[in-house]
């Protein structure tokens, strides 16, 4: 499987710079999973393609102000800090940058000394371990000094930090938004719960796994970066009480459904529990628990794209991608949806 299978063309203007207003007013490809046939919709519609005894997976992770810009103390070097994964109460796991100018040992400082880090060895994986030292509650010390991590291909700046944060966003630890979840309102929200719909919250702290590109040309060989997930009981007794009532379920974003193909038994049935996950979802790999996935559109030869074309075949996605070009959709973190399960146009 050639990482350039999952390529496709894209206009620059199509990659959407500023979220929509309102949230809800985005648009959604809503698509087969197991043929071709689709229908063009807004995601106000979205509580209509479900029924009765579905349950609603949401993954309420929180972007914390992870992207830090400081000196190196030697040198006044400019140097940015991506924190990915907190290793203990002073220590994360960051990507650094120019990290061939930062030796094991190097201090950087931030906020003119407010924070001040400690640069580790390479990992294997090109990340460093980081240790800091201020004064204070870290937390606060991070929202003083950092800010949202918007992805590289995001140009604007954003002049509300809480539109890349999904309205039911709890508990902090993203590197970046679980995008899918960016075009729910708590009107959309409401609607759902009134046709019976349970609405279901897991964890995943979306890190370098989730956006890292795919550099090797077999796309078998890519290494997943490992995120952190949180399945409670109450989530895993509730998800497998509906599909056992012949409910579907219903997964908002990949991480939701990477979390749930991570946690789920050969039966499909959910395991609860807690950890991190590496798992990589491509053409091939078999879904469990999935029965219907909302997402965004992805970038080309992504890893985010393999696991949709595993989910609704790769012709039928790359076709659908066609039409959403075509038809002038608005790509990436702050673009439109797709909508995908069995048999929904008809």
């Amino acid at each position: 499987m050639k990482t350039s299978d999952f390529d496709y063309a894209l206009p620059q203007e199509l990659i959407a710079q500023t979220p929509i207003f309102p949230r809800d007013a985005s648009r959604m490809l809503v698509c087969n999973r197991q043929d071709a046939q689709r229908r063009d919709c807004s995601f106000h519609d979205f509580p209509d393609y479900l029924r009765k005894g579905d349950a609603l997976v949401i993954n309420h992770t929180r972007v914390i102000p992870a992207r830090l810009l400081g000196i190196k103390v030697e040198t006044g070097v400019p140097v940015e800090f991506l924190l990915l994964r907190r290793l203990s109460q002073n220590s994360w796991e960051a990507l650094v940058k120019p990290g061939r100018r930062l030796p094991e040992g190097t201090q950087v400082s931030f906020g003119d000394g407010r924070l001040m880090a400690r640069v580790g060895q390479p990992m294997a994986d090109g990340t460093r371990q980081v240790d800091f030292s201020y004064e204070g509650l870290f937390e606060n010390v991070l929202d003083a000094l950092g800010e949202t991590p918007l992805p590289p291909y995001i140009h604007e700046k954003l002049s509300d930090p809480e539109r890349y944060q999904t309205v039911y966003a709890k508990l902090d630890g993203s590197a970046a938004a679980p995008t899918a979840g960016l075009h729910f309102t708590p009107e959309v929200l409401a609607r759902v719960q009134e046709k019976g719909i349970d609405i279901i919250p897991i964890l995943l702290h979306v890190g370098l796994g989730t956006f890292r590109p795919v550099k090797a040309e077999d796309a078998e060989s890519h290494q997943m970066h490992s995120e952190y997930y949180e399945v409670s009981e109450d989530a895993a007794r509730r998800i497998n009480r509906a599909r056992q009532q012949g409910g579907r379920v219903v997964c908002v974003g990949t991480t939701s459904v990477r979390t749930l193909e991570t946690v789920a038994d050969p039966q499909g049935s959910i395991q609860p529990g807690g950890g991190m996950t590496s798992i990589f979802i491509r053409p091939g790999t078999p879904f469990r628990a999935t029965d219907m996935l909302l997402t965004n559109f992805h970038l080309p030869q992504s890893t985010l794209l393999m696991l949709v074309s595993a989910f609704m075949g790769r012709e039928n996605t790359l076709d659908a991608y066609r039409h959403a070009v075509e038809a002038r959709y608005r790509f990436f973190s702050f673009g439109d949806c797709m909508l995908i399960g069995p048999g929904l146009v008809r």
